[in-house]
């Protein structure tokens, strides 16, 4: 074997961006892919209400569950080599997910996608962040992935609703097939691959984190739908934390720990990580509560839904690769992560004007906002998280923004889902018999939402707050490169 040079890393850089972005794109557009779809899947499966939800529970779980995991594989075993595993795990996936003929089948095959997506996501940052070193170079393409994986949800709305309403749902999940092949064929001729770092993996650490984190992000989907005081939320819950605690004290006392917690010594690094966990509560929040207002309060096709959002995507990619990444290299990170939450907050106070009288420009305003927003902040989040970490834990690192990410939407859909459901709740005591009617309906929902939008106004001052507080670098640099030595090919 034979250190490459950083200029060396890669035989092809615009390809290699491509292959990364791509997979990354198509794993995040996942977990939101299916949800304007849902309707037609319980038709034509024959879902029962409540097994329709583990459609999209599935998969959260498994991806939030692993992603700690899967980070820490590409670490150990080699980059490429767990990328591409998490790649043929999530394509092959996703077409028995498009052949599923009942419940079971689809529900298997969505949690083996979001396993799949948990090897590759986090292996796929890291791959950026030890290809890409030069700074320009570097800016380019953390701009780009950045864009990726912001905008992923949204394009998921978008493409779900295309291939619903135009297609069959069934090409929501097939198309990952052949784009899943383009990448496994492409990612041995444009990346090189890592060394492992030759350690044993912490078997203990990698059980008890995955158990307790799929336990947690269920627990927050059983508070969403079932309440914070239903016995299923609290014991779901206690059983995470208690899994959670006993992977700290399987960590503190590992030689070799799947999660070393000298990683949190930066508090930049640690900044980075909170940051994105209260932008995605507020992101998925908006996801969630404005496709549901398009279609059930103005009667918007799932087409026309995603058509709807499709500005804020374009805002986030225009941001991230045009503006940000360009700008990052002359004026720093703190600027775009001090006006990222700034726009995020007043993106929030905007959505909460919404009612059921409210036209489609009031609401492209805000979209357009919170684009704006996240288009700040994706890029230097990215960046911050793998800054100064040694070679061999950027695996783990990538994976920690991801869960901040998965974790973070969980966390508000549960909170604010239960804001909404009381607020909802109390305007339908209001209306009486009115609650019955269409108009009636229009309205419990707008007043839910309101409500919803203003709780997770807090999380966005949160972001700012944690910004303000812990970030304190402006300019970032690349990787150590010198321990990285390249596999011979």
């Amino acid at each position: 074997m034979t250190e490459a040079p950083p200029s060396q890393a890669t035989r092809n850089g615009g390809l290699a961006l491509a292959v990364i972005c791509v997979a990354q794109l198509m794993v995040v557009l996942d977990a939101t892919v299916v949800n304007v779809a849902l309707p037609s899947i319980r038709d034509d499966l024959n879902f029962s209400p409540d097994n329709l939800t583990w459609v999209v529970t599935a998969y959260s779980l498994a991806f939030g569950g692993l992603l700690l995991f899967g980070g820490r594989t590409g670490d150990l075993f080699g980059r490429r080599r767990m990328f591409m595993i998490g790649i043929s795990i999530f394509a092959a996936a996703s077409l028995v997910g498009g052949f599923a003929n009942g419940e079971a089948m689809l529900i298997i095959a969505r949690a083996a996608q979001g396993a799949g997506g948990a090897i590759a996501a986090p292996t796929a940052l890291a791959l950026l962040a030890t290809t890409f070193t030069e700074p320009a170079a570097r800016a380019r393409a953390f701009g780009v992935f950045a864009a990726m994986a912001a905008s992923g949800g949204a394009l998921g709305l978008l493409l779900g609703g295309v291939l619903t309403d135009y297609a069959s749902w069934r090409w929501a999940l097939f198309i990952n097939a052949p784009i899943g092949a383009i990448v496994l064929f492409l990612a041995p001729r444009v990346l090189n691959e890592s060394q492992g770092s030759g350690t044993k993996l912490d078997l203990p650490g990698a059980i008890s984190v995955t158990a307790g984190m799929s336990t947690l992000v269920y627990g927050l989907t059983k508070a969403a739908s079932d309440g914070w005081g239903s016995t299923t939320t609290l014991v779901t819950l206690a059983i995470a934390a208690a899994l959670l605690v006993a992977f700290v004290f399987i960590e503190l006392g590992s030689t070799h720990p799947l999660m070393p917690f000298r990683i949190f010594n930066n508090r930049n690094r640690t900044g980075a990580y909170l940051i994105m966990l209260f932008l995605a509560a507020a992101m998925f929040t908006t996801f969630y509560f404005m496709a549901q207002y398009l279609q059930n309060v103005h009667g918007w096709s799932p087409f026309h839904t995603g058509i709807g959002f499709l500005p804020m995507p374009a805002t986030i990619m225009f941001m991230s690769i045009v503006v940000v990444r360009r700008l990052i290299p002359k004026v720093g990170i703190r600027p775009f992560l001090t006006a990222g939450p700034i726009l995020a907050i007043v993106a929030m106070i905007s959505f909460a004007q919404l009612d059921a009288s409210s036209s489609y420009w009031p609401f492209l305003g805000s979209l357009l906002l919170l684009g704006l927003g996240m288009g700040c902040s994706f890029v230097p989040l990215t960046m911050t998280a793998v800054n100064g970490v040694e070679p061999h834990e950027t695996g783990l690192a990538s994976a920690l923004l991801n869960t901040g990410q998965q974790v973070g939407g969980a966390i508000g859909l549960a909170a604010f889902g239960t804001v909404f459901a009381h607020a909802a709740s109390d305007r339908a005591g209001e209306l009486g018999v009115r609650a019955r009617t269409a108009a009636g309906q229009s309205d419990i929902f707008v007043a839910g939402q309101q409500h919803a939008f203003q709780a997770a106004l807090v999380v966005t001052v949160l972001a700012l707050i944690a910004s303000l507080a812990l970030i304190r670098v402006n300019k970032v640099a690349p990787p150590a490169q010198a321990a990285e030595p390249a596999m011979a090919e």
